[in-house]
Parts: structure tokens; C-alpha cells; sequence
């Protein structure tokens, strides 16, 4: 008890703003600055496979998986049940020899005993149900449990998590390095219906009218140098991270039925009457939208021949996954963009007739967008692209966006990220949806022939910074919680700003056009892109990727004091966060003689201009740094702090400095 009443009186005589000085960082001098990215045990192994490296190429060892599909499947629009069966061949390219197998599940997220995210099902169902596997020939007892090899006795197949979202097949003979496997599949599943569902994916039919699957076939999960198998629960938000590989899908539906999906329609004469496949082979000769199948044109023995089924059948190279849609009730319209150094391409539109309203000027979006993003990154490498009408008006896979208008020009370009480099959109949500949300920025600017509005994105990072509900974008998305969407969408293009205002915003673009060729159809990892950025832009960056991806540290510059002597200007800045940066300063001078450029002087007008200090004169660790500038003897009346508003602060308003 003493010594608890000498605390508090030692509390009580404490001067508050001593107590201040050595907790609040504005009063500190100093501070630690860390100028490189922790390497993880993951990159680190796979450097030391040669499988990647420091120069953000793919190593001379790289290596991954590859997965072709071929799946038969039909719907029951009585039950709203797909009932499909299906083989994987999986081609083992790892050097590694594979004793167990692991697939992904998603449909199970429907199952009621499931862990789930900030999603809510539309219905609760009994998940994707298998009832048949198979490994090169040999069938899984689905209901034994798992064996272990002991001494004397052989090893059985067996699998595990059949009711989850993941599942692993432990193999008795494992699938050796350099060789390929077969895996049979059949199973059954509910599509989920009804008002209740919130959030992507989980509505995937209006009553028994349209039906909109996503994620509704086993896949074969991702293996590679970095983790091994990729074991993440399918939690809901967080999408995903596929292997590439062909589709080879039939699609059996009631006639009259129309089916829209990733690939290129290979029947087309089996499946539509004449009217609508004369039409479908002038897409790409008209202009403006296209009616293929209209209002008064659907249904048995008008759009389709007359028969109780059909089956569809499309085919779809070097894609990681297949996305479908069918309707009794669909227009079907088509329109096209025109690829730089490719040519045209068909854009296709179904939907519903009372939403037409939704899809007014979408086709044109689509359009521009891309066109837009082939010259901005790279040509779009698939035949064709879909909208698809349905309950997920925001999804995208590969050649499908399931979009109207609204969200057109978003899933358009998710067609190169992931669909193009495979970036693992699990863990790393900021290499998907943020680099998404930033080149929108772009392709907004350039379809209202404006410039991009890049100034001031990564200045309002300030007001997030220190939130304790805000997931650090290097931790795993999948379990971002409240802070998914920030942590996944809106903090990258904030990030790619303040790089912007680092190296200019032409050298960010031309070095991700760059990383774009090189990882297209590749697997890139967060290493991987800080390393080639690295590279491209000439500089050793590491300080910058250090506090935007594993921190939610501010900048919080100030101008502390300004001084004149003679012709001498001394202005001492301040930076309270514990990110560095540049010292930018916009400085506005009375009247008086014109000034020359130079290598930190930019004229902005005949009496302003801004000077550039690198981020490297805080390298030693002190929290204020006095610059000192002459202009040739012209009073200075106005000094502003990041006139761009390019780094991250909370308060703007002592960034400016004005002469009284």
C-alpha cells in the first residue's frame, strides 16, 4: 500500500505535458525508420529454390501447378439442384512428390455448420454433396477414416473435410514430381435462393428463373513454392486463387433455356435455331448493340430447337475458373470492342426484360474498358466477354463479369487482375481489388477525357492511420474482418498515389505495364511486385513498402518554423508519424525577376515553384530536418507542405506557412 500511495503521488506531481512528451511522437526528436520489407519463411524458401529472386522476375527454377477441367453438369430448375460430374487432370510441374491432394468446396459454405465471414447465405443447404471420387482409378471410401502408414502395413486412400470448404485426400501412392493424375469427381448441389442472402455469391438464383452459379464445382486448390497447398476456409468475402488450366464444360438445361459462360460456345448450330445463329455469326461486322435472341423471341422452337434439353458446350483455355448463367427469360445482345494489336472482340449481354434499364450503356463500358486497359496494361488475351444478369450484380471470373452498368467497368478489369496475373486474391486482396480500384481512377479520367484525380488520395490515408479496426494490408484478407474492405479496396489506390508523388504517376504506370507482361499467367506474390517496382523505378523503395503494407503508419508532416536571413529562407519541417517522405514544398514569392529551372526546382508560374528534398534526408533517425532555399533574393509570401497532398496526414491545416 506504500508503495501504491508513493506512485500516485508521483503520478499527481508529474507536470502533464512531460507525460505527453514521452508518449506522443510530435514531441519526440526521434525515431527508428525501417528501409526494407521483412522476408518472410515463405519467400525466403523460395528464393532459396530459385523459384523467385530479388529482381521480381519469376526465378529459373518457377514452376506451377496446372488443371484441366473437363465437367459434365445438368439443372434441375424443380429443386434448383446441379447434379455434375467431373475430371480434374492435374499436372504435378512442382518438384515435389504429393501425398495428399486438397480441393476446394466452396458450395459448402451453405452447409449451417460451417465457420462463415460478414456474409450472410440466401439459404441454407446441404453444400456440395460428393458422392463419387476417384484418384487415377483407384476409389476413395468417403466415409473411411483417415489411415496412417505404420510399420508392416500399407497405407490406404482416404479423405477428409467433405463437409467443409476444404477437403484433403490423403493418397497412399503420391503423385510423383513431373507427372500428371486424374481425379473423378461426382457430386450434387442446392443453388441458394431467396431475400435473405448478403454479400457476393451467396444468392445464386431468383426463385427458379434465372439461376447465376459461381464457385459450384470442386476445384482442385492451389499448390506452390510459397505455401505448399493453399488450406484458407472459404469464409465468404474473400475470393480466391486458382490454378490455370482448360474448361472443357457441358451444360445441360431445358430447352428454350439460354446459357451464357467463360469460354467460347462450341455448338452453337445444336443449340439455336436459325434467326439467332445467323445473327451470332455478324457480331463482329455490325455496330451498336446487337439483338441476338429478343423479347418476343424466346423459349423452344423459337430461340432454341424444340426439345425437352439441350446441352451447352463451351471451351476455355489458360483460364482459372468457369462462371455460368441461364434463364427462360433472357435477351440475349451483343456489341463488341476493338483490341489493340488483336482486333474485335464479341461483347455479349443476358438479361432479364424488365431490367433492361440496368443494361443501358453497358455494353459501351464494357467496351471502353477494355480497350482502355489492353493499352493501360496489356492486350485482353480472352475471345470474348459476358455480362451476365443475376442476384451477384458484381462478381467477375474469367470472360464473365456477372454486372450491369454500374459495376461494368470494375469487374472489366478484374480481367487482368487475377484473371491474367494470378495474384493470390485469398491472402492478398490489395494486389486484386486495390490495384482495380486505382486503374478505375485511370479509366474514369480517360473516358471523361480529364486527368486522373490522384492528388490528395494518399494525404486522406492520414485520417485512417491508427485505427485499431484496420487490418495491415500483408495481413491475410481472408480474415481482415470489419476492415476487409478497406484493407482490400480503398487503401491500394491511396498507396499507388503517394507513389505517384514519390517517382511521378507515368513511371508508377509504366513500370506495373511492365510487371503485367511479365507475370501474365503467372503467380506473382507482394515480394514479387515490391521487388520488379524496385527495379523498374530505379530505386530501393523499401522504406515506402515497408510502412504502407505492413504498417498503418502516417506521415503527419508539419511546418514548424520559417526563418530569413539575408537571402537565406530556413524552413524547418516536422514529421509527428513514423512513415517518412519527401519534403515537397509549393513556395509562392512576391513580385520580382524570372528564375531558372533546375534539378529541385520545378516553375510552376512566373511566382511559383516547388522544390523536392528525398525521403533519404531522414534516414537518420530525427524527426526535423531545416531546409535551406535562396531564390535570388525574392521574398517569399507563402509556403505550402505537400501541395499535392501525396502523404498521408491527418491535419492539413499546419502545412501552410504564410507571411504576416
Amino acid at each position: 500500500m506504500r508503495l501504491f500511495r508513493l506512485f500516485i503521488l508521483l503520478l499527481i506531481c508529474t507536470p502533464f505535458s512531460s507525460i505527453t512528451a514521452q508518449n506522443n511522437p510530435q514531441y519526440t526528436t526521434t525515431r527508428a525508420i525501417r528501409q526494407n520489407v521483412p522476408l518472410t519463411n515463405s519467400i525466403q524458401k523460395a528464393m532459396q529454390a530459385g523459384t523467385r529472386d530479388f529482381t521480381g522476375t519469376p526465378g529459373k527454377n518457377y514452376w506451377q501447378l496446372e488443371a484441366d477441367y473437363d465437367i459434365n453438369v445438368s439443372l434441375n430448375p424443380g429443386t434448383s439442384e446441379l447434379s455434375g460430374s467431373e475430371t480434374i487432370t492435374m499436372h504435378n510441374n512442382s518438384p515435389d512428390d504429393l501425398n495428399s491432394i486438397v480441393l476446394r468446396l466452396d458450395h459448402n459454405i451453405f452447409r449451417p455448420n460451417v465457420p462463415q465471414g460478414t456474409s450472410i447465405p440466401a439459404e441454407v443447404t446441404e453444400g456440395m454433396v460428393i458422392t463419387k471420387l476417384v484418384v487415377n482409378g483407384e476409389k476413395i471410401d468417403l466415409y473411411a477414416r483417415r489411415s496412417f502408414r505404420r510399420r508392416g502395413t500399407e497405407a490406404t486412400n482416404s479423405v477428409s473435410g467433405l463437409d467443409r470448404t476444404v477437403a484433403t485426400i490423403n493418397l497412399a501412392n503420391a503423385i510423383k514430381a513431373g507427372t500428371s493424375a486424374k481425379i473423378e469427381i461426382e457430386w450434387h448441389t442446392k443453388l441458394p435462393g431467396g431475400e435473405q442472402g448478403s454479400g457476393h455469391r451467396m444468392t445464386q438464383r431468383w426463385q427458379n428463373r434465372l439461376y447465376q452459379p459461381t464457385q459450384w464445382y470442386p476445384r482442385l486448390a492451389k499448390y506452390d513454392d510459397l505455401r505448399g497447398w493453399q488450406r484458407d476456409i472459404y469464409l465468404g468475402p474473400a475470393e480466391f486463387f486458382n490454378n490455370f488450366g482448360t474448361f472443357d464444360v457441358k451444360i445441360n438445361v431445358p430447352g428454350g433455356w439460354l446459357v451464357s459462360g467463360t469460354g467460347v460456345l462450341q455448338n452453337p448450330e445444336e443449340v439455336l435455331t436459325a434467326t439467332p445463329l445467323e445473327r451470332l455469326s455478324k457480331v463482329l461486322d455490325g455496330t451498336g448493340n446487337m439483338t441476338i435472341v429478343g423479347e418476343d423471341e424466346r423459349g423452344p422452337g423459337k430461340a432454341t430447337p424444340q426439345t425437352p434439353d439441350l446441352i451447352w458446350h463451351y471451351k476455355a483455355d489458360k483460364v482459372n475458373d468457369f462462371a455460368w448463367a441461364t434463364s427462360a427469360d433472357f435477351i440475349w445482345e451483343a456489341n463488341r470492342a476493338t483490341i489493340p494489336g488483336k482486333g474485335k472482340v464479341p461483347i455479349y449481354m443476358f438479361y432479364l426484360p424488365e431490367r433492361a434499364k440496368f443494361f443501358e450503356g453497358a455494353a459501351e463500358v464494357t467496351a471502353h474498358a477494355l480497350e482502355f486497359y489492353s493499352k493501360l496494361w496489356a492486350p485482353y488475351p480472352f475471345p470474348q466477354m459476358t455480362l451476365q444478369d443475376g442476384p451477384s450484380a458484381g462478381m467477375e471470373y474469367p470472360m464473365v463479369i456477372n454486372s450491369n452498368r454500374g459495376a461494368a467497368d470494375h469487374e472489366t478489369a478484374h480481367q487482368w487482375w487475377p484473371m491474367m496475373v494470378g495474384t493470390n486474391e485469398t491472402r492478398y486482396g490489395w494486389m486484386d481489388e486495390g490495384f482495380n480500384q486505382y486503374m478505375n481512377i485511370l479509366s474514369a479520367a480517360d473516358k471523361n477525357n480529364t486527368e486522373p484525380r490522384l492528388d490528395g488520395l494518399g494525404q486522406s490515408y492520414g485520417f485512417m492511420s491508427g485505427s485499431e479496426d484496420e487490418a495491415t494490408l500483408m495481413w491475410s484478407a481472408n480474415y481482415a474482418g470489419s476492415g476487409y474492405g478497406y484493407q482490400t479496396y480503398r487503401k491500394t489506390p491511396l498507396m499507388l498515389s503517394m507513389l505517384g508523388g514519390v517517382v511521378g504517376d507515368d513511371a508508377v504506370i509504366k513500370a506495373m505495364k511492365k510487371y503485367t507482361a511479365v507475370w501474365s499467367f503467372k503467380h506473382p506474390s507482394p515480394w514479387d511486385y515490391i521487388f520488379f517496382m524496385n527495379k523498374e523505378l530505379g530505386q530501393d523503395l523499401g522504406w515506402f513498402w515497408y510502412y504502407w503494407l505492413w504498417t498503418t503508419e502516417a506521415v503527419n508532416g508539419s511546418i514548424s518554423e520559417v526563418k530569413t536571413n539575408g537571402n537565406e529562407t530556413a524552413i524547418t519541417i516536422h514529421q509527428a508519424g513514423e512513415m517518412p517522405s519527401p519534403i515537397v514544398l509549393q513556395i509562392e514569392l512576391e513580385n520580382g525577376p524570372a528564375l531558372k529551372n533546375n534539378s529541385q526546382l520545378q516553375i510552376v508560374d512566373k511566382n511559383t515553384v516547388i522544390m523536392t528534398w528525398p525521403v533519404d534526408v531522414w534516414f537518420d533517425g530525427y524527426r526535423d530536418e531545416t531546409v535551406k532555399v535562396n531564390l535570388g533574393g525574392r521574398a517569399i509570401k507563402k509556403i505550402t507542405l505537400d501541395p499535392h497532398g501525396r502523404f498521408p496526414d491527418k491535419d492539413k491545416s499546419d502545412n501552410v506557412w504564410e507571411k504576416k
